[in-house]
């Protein structure tokens, strides 16, 4: 069913939120009391996409209270900072009785889009690799069952690369360049000296829509970060993926190159529960970057010991830092309340911790405000999110005191956003790197991916660290990911980063489907089975023990992967 256009401009308008409900039944009568609540489709037969107008968010979060505050999507970056044989994909290419170059196999990537004019994504013939592109960007005609955006074809690619302008038939564009990237590193073709990871897999590509401005507001995201995404979105795209791929009877490795530090870390949101259910789908891979925070200073903790006892958390801010938000975590056992000091010595008083709308104060020697919201008990796992915004910060340092109002475990977490979110400013004073993973690299069952330096075999000094708030053991594993080269629609180029990492062992999951799905040798093959034969293959160092929170069980080597398959 094609939507009518009211729906489609009601969905588009910059006045609308969206949001994804767990379970879309409870939320009927809301449909009767408010008028402006619009349900489209469902997402893995479980997770309904709704849409209100804000005049409504506050009325809502009223009635909802913290049920409505979990159902908010979380808005997700690129993991860049703008090679094969180390990871044993090149041995693997040259077997000649394996003879796996992704032939069969589907690569997805939700991200900026891709340049289908590239040479890597055609063949001798000129024909296009690229099965669809569903840019959520365009007006036009969406998927069948889909509410927004454009898909563009296999035929019309063709018929676009066939015209001496073809962006008069296929006008989806990648400005951003960082899902071309991904895509050819993880699936060129031949082209020179380069050559993709899975040369002969087949992809799908979305072009994410970019968060709208009630989110990004609510966020604090900086104005002049162009490439910011909902979690919603990117459900809808890897929902669009999963459709195709069954379309086509093919199996299909996602790869995610996205991540943020919005949200719990914990693997309870939905977004990484929708994750780790797709996961498990036979012929289903989801390989996910671990991000770049670990020298960032966006992450600390820190434990309070006796109730009634208080920790402080104190907050170094840069000049003309803008707004900044601070997302603090703690189990469902404790209650806690914060109190805030400005750099000029102005307190902010103990905010009593009731969850429902916000308290703000003006301060009065300085030209910001604060605002402090408490929600709990939160969907999944019960605990509380303390939200503390500083807008228009105050240059120096802000301590945060974290009160202890009801005690059984102290321990709490508190994070930045990530990198590109927030002002290079602003930082945590006694930062940890522990715990800096991003979300969704959290979600159980997916494999997540670090990165590390293949030409000196030191660990990329970005890559996020383990482990998850839960203490799963994080990341799953690293692969090169220092200087990688691939193809940017200005042409060959070269980037640092988990997501080029998640893009190579994205390939080597490609590789590894069309030996179990296509090949025959293992027609049940999904993420679980995937990670646990690419952890077995993994290089370890004698110097470490394993698993670690910074390697993972160690470096990515596909080649040694089948070594040890052959003793199964």
């Amino acid at each position: 069913m094609t939507p009518s256009e009211e729906i489609r401009s009601f969905i588009q308008s910059p006045d609308t939120i969206d949001f994804i409900a767990r379970d879309p039944d409870y939320l009927e009568d809301f449909v009767k009391e408010y008028p402006n609540i619009l349900f489209t489709q469902t997402l893995s037969g479980r997770y309904a996409v709704g849409y209100i107008d804000k005049a409504h968010y506050s009325q809502m979060t009223a009635s909802l209270g913290t049920g409505f505050i979990s159902n908010a999507p979380v808005l997700l970056g690129i993991l860049d900072r703008p090679p094969l044989d180390a990871a044993g994909i090149i041995p693997v290419h040259n077997q000649p009785y394996l003879d796996l170059k992704g032939g069969g196999v589907l690569l997805g990537f939700v991200d900026t889009g891709i340049d289908y004019t590239q040479e890597v994504f055609r063949y001798e013939d000129g024909s296009s690799k690229i099965c669809s592109i569903y840019d959520q960007t365009a007006e036009g005609d969406p998927p069948e069952d889909f509410y927004f955006g454009r898909e563009y074809t296999n035929e019309q690619i063709n018929e676009a690369l066939g015209k001496e302008d073809p962006y008069t038939i296929v006008p989806q564009r990648d400005q951003a360049g960082h899902g071309t990237f991904l895509a050819s590193v993880a699936a060129g073709r031949e082209n020179g000296d380069f050559v993709g990871a899975a040369p002969d897999a087949e992809i799908i590509a979305v072009k994410l829509k970019k968060a709208g401005p009630f989110y990004r507001e609510k966020y604090c995201v900086p104005p002049e970060q162009e490439n910011v995404f909902e979690s919603s979105a990117v459900m809808i795209g890897i929902e669009y993926i999963l459709r195709k791929a069954r379309e086509l009877g093919r199996p299909v490795v996602i790869c995610i190159g996205l991540g943020t530090n919005f949200g719990s870390h914990d693997g309870f949101s939905i977004f990484e529960e929708y994750l780790s259910g797709i996961s498990n789908r036979k012929g289903v891979c989801v390989c996910v970057a671990a991000g770049n925070e670990s020298q960032e200073r966006h992450h600390t903790e820190g434990k309070i010991t006796t109730e009634g006892g208080a920790r402080n958390i104190d907050l170094r801010v840069g000049e003309r830092a803008g707004n900044i938000c601070v997302s603090l975590w703690n189990t469902v056992a404790d209650r806690l309340s914060v109190s805030i000091r400005s750099p000029s010595g102005e307190l902010v008083g103990r905010v009593p911790a009731k969850t429902g709308p916000g308290t703000e104060v003006k301060l009065i020697l300085e030209n910001t405000r604060v605002n402090v919201e408490y929600h709990f008990p939160l969907e999944g796992s019960g605990g509380q999110l303390t939200v503390i915004r500083i807008l228009d910060a105050t240059p120096g340092i802000w301590t945060i005191t974290v009160h202890g109002d009801i005690l059984l475990n102290g321990q709490y977490h508190a994070w930045l956003p990530m990198f590109g979110f927030v002002s290079p400013d602003v930082e945590f004073l006694s930062a940890s790197p522990y715990c800096t993973v991003t979300i969704p690299s959290t979600a159980a069952g997916v494999i997540s991916c670090g990165a590390y330096n293949s030409l000196n075999q030191s660990l990329y000094i970005q890559s996020s660290w383990g482990p998850s708030r839960e203490n799963a053991m994080l990341p799953d594993l690293v692969a090169p990911g220092m200087n990688i080269g691939g193809y940017f629609p200005y042409g060959f180029g070269a980037m640092s980063g988990t997501s080029g990492a998640a893009a190579i062992a994205a390939g080597a999951c490609a590789l590894l489907m069309q030996w179990g799905v296509v090949d025959g040798n293992d027609m049940a093959l999904s993420t679980y089975q995937i990670r646990a034969y690419l952890i077995r293959g993994c290089v370890k160092s004698a110097a470490m023990n394993y698993p670690n929170e910074k390697w993972g069980y160690g470096a990515l080597n596909l080649m040694q992967t089948f070594h040890l398959m052959r003793e199964l």
